[in-house]
């Protein structure tokens, strides 16, 4: 019989623990486990089991924690790393959270716009007016902001709206109820110089005035009336200096630079509707205003002749009211306007035509964004 030396003998194996789950004695032994999940009865051969710590080393978590742990991972063993942590869990990797959906933290901040909107391209001038570019919208994972706007608008909870391409020439019974409120100035102004009524002037700066405020989108903040108060002096002004037929002048050219407005509106509308991107709407947007201006320029130039008034004095004028009632009609800043018309009262024959010329400038920028061609 050999004679074990008691200095190297190991210590007898730990007695089995009838807690320990068949999962868990698997690992820790090494060895097969029977089919009723209890530990083998006895060592193998040789006196040493597989279970049992190697001299002058100290005993691991699987040895000495058999019974705390848990077996399976997920149980009451905690986080990985922790004391008391399920076995092998710490070798596992962590796992990551998902990636958040940005597209959706974006829904939920413009909610009350993509439920409101009757097709994506709202939505796109909605979020072009919120500082929104393409270049933001590669953020988002899209291409442009039309493409950003088309899955916000397929996310968002809203009653479905077929809505028709505009034509470029507006129709129905609202566009000439329009046109003959478009009218009522220029038939005013004739009508009482026609009868030599000495506040025939004076009707016909009221009658223009009244133009710029009528079609104008609602604006918040203070004193969203100013530009039309300054709109009314300038007119005003300019007729105490030229007469009651530059009144008259201007009263005619309503109803054109109302036909030239609608038509710039609607082509604005059919080129966003085939743009897929805002660089390429602002340079289709900008020779369509552009034209738009050449065809008002020439309507006032008629209706001044048919005033008999002069050209250089009531062109820059019905221009400046023009692009005025423009930038008033697609919520525009109000402050270059006021800055203009302020510039128009300065008794010099250039400033109207200076201030004519900035607005259109400005006009030019304003105009050409998508977002000055949302439905309202």
């Amino acid at each position: 019989m050999t004679t074990v030396d008691p200095e190297i003998a190991p210590p007898p194996p730990p007695a089995p623990l009838s807690s320990a789950s068949p999962a868990f004695e698997a690992r820790g032994s090494g060895g097969s486990v029977p089919g009723n999940g209890a530990a083998p009865d006895r060592a193998p051969e040789g006196g040493i089991t597989p279970a049992a710590p190697l001299p002058g080393l100290r005993p691991g978590p699987r040895a000495s924690n058999a019974g705390e742990g848990g077996g399976a991972t997920g149980e009451a063993g905690g986080a990985p790393g922790a004391a008391g942590g399920a076995p092998g869990a710490a070798a596992r990797p962590a796992r990551r959270r998902a990636a958040g959906d940005p597209v959706k933290a974006l829904l939920h901040r413009h909610r009350e716009l993509c439920e409101r909107a009757v097709d994506p391209l709202e939505i796109a001038a909605g979020l072009e007016a919120h500082g929104i570019t393409d270049r933001t919208a590669a953020r988002f994972r899209h291409r442009d902001v039309f493409s950003l706007a088309e899955e916000l608008y397929a996310r968002s909870p809203h009653e479905a709206v077929c809505a028709a391409a505009p034509a470029l020439v507006p129709t129905g019974p609202a566009a000439f109820r329009r046109f003959g409120c478009a009218l009522l100035p220029a038939a005013l102004a004739c009508a009482a110089a026609a009868a030599g009524q000495a506040w025939a002037g004076a009707a016909a700066v009221v009658a223009v005035a009244a133009a710029l405020v009528w079609p104008g989108r609602s604006a918040g903040g203070r004193f969203p009336y100013v530009a039309h108060l300054l709109a009314a002096a300038v007119a005003g002004w300019a007729v105490h200096r030229h007469g009651t037929g530059l009144a008259v002048g201007l009263a005619l050219a309503v109803a054109p630079g109302h036909l030239a407005a609608a038509a710039f509106a609607a082509g604005a509308r059919a080129r966003l509707h085939t743009s897929r991107a805002l660089e390429d709407f602002a340079d289709r947007a900008r020779p369509l205003l552009l034209a738009a201006v050449a065809l008002f320029t020439g309507a006032a130039a008629a209706a001044a002749v048919l005033a008999g008034t002069p050209l250089p004095a009531a062109v820059p004028l019905a221009l400046l009211f023009f692009l005025t009632r423009l930038l008033l009609r697609h919520g525009a800043h109000r402050a270059p306007v006021g800055a203009a018309l302020v510039l128009a009262l300065v008794p010099v024959p250039a400033a109207v035509p200076a201030a004519a010329a900035g607005l259109l400038v400005h006009a030019v920028l304003a105009l050409s964004r998508a977002s000055a061609h949302a439905r309202t």
